[in-house]
């Protein structure tokens, strides 16, 4: 037994069936339906009602449809026809007419099929242009995490790029490193790989289009610490997350101090087999009479200072306090 029509929906009726001779859609007569519908179907198949094909390799981009999505419903050439609702627990939509559809787990292309098949069996129409249209992705959230300033999965609500989400994620933090990883929901063992550049035309390359259920994971920085006799000691970031060299971390640390013993500087590096110490001649490297030397991440640059040098600077010192207390009091009788 059909569902009784709404008022708007029997009007729209009326004006369909008085225009029957010249092409609309209304089944009229009966037996045309099958013959249209079957040339249809030849031409690009229809899959059977509430039957949801696995997403292939190369669909890559195809959205499903899940459980809370806010989806609008609407039919070519019938204003009354637009129904906007989300999808239940169970995968269902309920349209007019035809009443609940499974749709969750289907393209927006199936669903399409799956709404058109309903109103083409009800007997409503013959050959409707259904079209569908995500308006909110309620099932499928962005997980950001890594260096961002709060990690979380966050909704998507139409479409989005890198850059929105990262800002939904409160920004990067000072570790930030370049590399950004975008893991895709449907291919999770092809991660996508985007630098993030200084330059304005690459920064908007890297800007790519987010899917619902993707992963981004913003990499963090290698850091290069700097210890000892230095101006400034501290953590710097290697430009590009992957090249600093001895002499840019010295001039990071703003330089040593004239009591570093520069010959005794050595490189403390983390590796496989456990902690080891590279010497450097950081001398010979600052009267460009070395070649400088790479620097990796977590390495720790020391210097370490000289006790000799310490104590002639605390002689000089001493010496000129005591001229200078000399020159006070004898100024003073």
């Amino acid at each position: 037994m059909r569902p009784l029509l709404p008022p708007t929906f029997a009007l729209c009726g009326l004006v369909l069936l008085s225009s029957i001779a010249v092409g609309q859609t209304m089944v009229e007569p009966q037996e045309a339906a099958p013959q249209k519908t079957g040339q249809a179907a030849s031409e690009q198949p229809r899959i059977p009602f509430g039957d949801i094909r696995p997403m292939a390799a190369s669909d890559r981009g195809r959205l499903r449809i899940g459980a809370g999505d806010l989806i609008e419903v609407s039919i070519y050439g019938v204003a009354d026809f637009r129904q906007e609702s989300r999808v239940n627990e169970s995968g269902e939509l309920s349209l007019p007419l035809i009443g609940s559809v499974r749709i969750g787990g289907a393209t927006v292309e199936e669903a399409q099929d799956v709404v058109a098949k309903s109103l083409v069996e009800g007997g409503y129409f013959r050959d409707p242009h259904v079209s569908l249209v995500i308006k909110e992705f309620a099932s499928q959230g962005v997980s950001v995490l890594g260096e961002v300033t709060k990690p979380g999965v966050y909704p998507m609500v139409g479409k989005r790029r890198l850059y929105d989400m990262v800002s939904e994620a409160g920004g990067f933090t000072p570790k930030a490193g370049k590399l950004v990883t975008i893991t895709h929901r449907d291919q999770p063992t092809i991660p996508e790989k985007i630098t993030i550049s200084d330059d304005p035309a690459k920064s908007v390359q890297s800007n790519v289009e987010i899917d619902p259920g993707d992963t981004i994971v913003v990499s963090k920085a290698g850091i290069v610490y700097v210890v000892g006799d230095v101006q400034r000691p501290g953590g710097f970031v290697m430009e590009n997350n992957e090249h600093m060299t001895v002499l840019q971390a010295v001039a990071l640390a703003q330089g040593t101090n004239h009591t570093a013993a520069l010959n005794a500087a050595r490189i403390l590096r983390r590796t496989a087999t456990g902690p080891t110490q590279v010497k450097i001649p950081l001398k010979q490297i600052m009267a460009a009479k070395a070649s400088d030397m790479d620097l990796s991440p977590e390495d720790i640059l020391f210097i370490p200072g000289s006790a000799a040098k310490s104590a002639l600077t605390r002689s000089v010192e001493g010496i000129f306090q005591i001229a200078t207390s000399a020159a006070i009091y004898g100024a003073h009788p």
